[in-house]
């Protein structure tokens, strides 16, 4: 009886370890499909406070931007071409959230920088990012970066670069992955896609 439980044991705790573990590499992971539910969670703002995703997005459709933090040079060429294209992406009835493993304070610093007047969010535990399938294990030189940028909370992971627009059901509508982390979809294309889901 006591073989029979430990063997049990041994089955679950593989079964969980296999859940917990991060892909190796960008392409590897599995994210949400066009279709799904966005999970619901809780971030925190640039303030720091507490903001629930679901209540953001029972207000507006959003196109939410997953992006690697504000020391990564890519990232900031995207969020502020974004931010150039606010004005069209708002009149087309949407709102722009973009979430990082960054700390909230380091928040504040991108949206300076990056002349940012849409929502930025905190996933520095990465949970939410988790849960939409989108994190790798963090190369090796990266891990001292992401370390500082979230305050020492995450040390392991890095999400793949990614836009969801999701409607007001909290569905995915369209996303665009981007294993390579040099390549955004462009405001031009993200715009002509939100004009066809209309």
């Amino acid at each position: 009886m006591k073989k029979l439980f430990f063997i049990a044991l041994v089955a679950l705790s593989t079964v969980a370890a296999a859940q917990n573990s991060l892909p190796q590499i960008a392409t590897d992971i599995t994210p949400l499909l066009i279709g799904e539910k966005i999970p619901n969670t809780t971030l925190k703002s640039a303030e720091n406070a507490t903001v629930k995703i679901s209540d953001l997005l029972e207000k507006k459709k959003a196109v939410l931007v997953f992006y690697r933090g504000g020391w990564c040079p890519y990232c900031n060429m995207h969020l502020q071409a974004l931010a150039e294209a606010e004005k069209q992406i708002l009149d087309l009835g949407y709102q722009i959230i973009a979430i990082s493993p960054d700390a909230p304070e380091n928040l504040k610093i991108t949206e300076e920088k990056d002349k940012v007047k849409y929502t930025l969010l905190s996933d520095s535990e990465g949970e939410f990012a988790k849960a939409v399938g989108i994190t790798y294990a963090a190369p090796e030189n990266y891990k001292s970066v992401i370390n500082v940028h979230s305050k020492g909370v995450n040390t392991s992971f890095l999400p793949v670069p990614s836009v969801f627009v999701i409607n007001q059901n909290s569905e995915i509508a369209f996303e665009y992955i981007a294993p390579d982390f040099k390549h955004r979809i462009s405001t031009e294309l993200l715009v002509s896609v939100l004009k066809n889901l209309k």
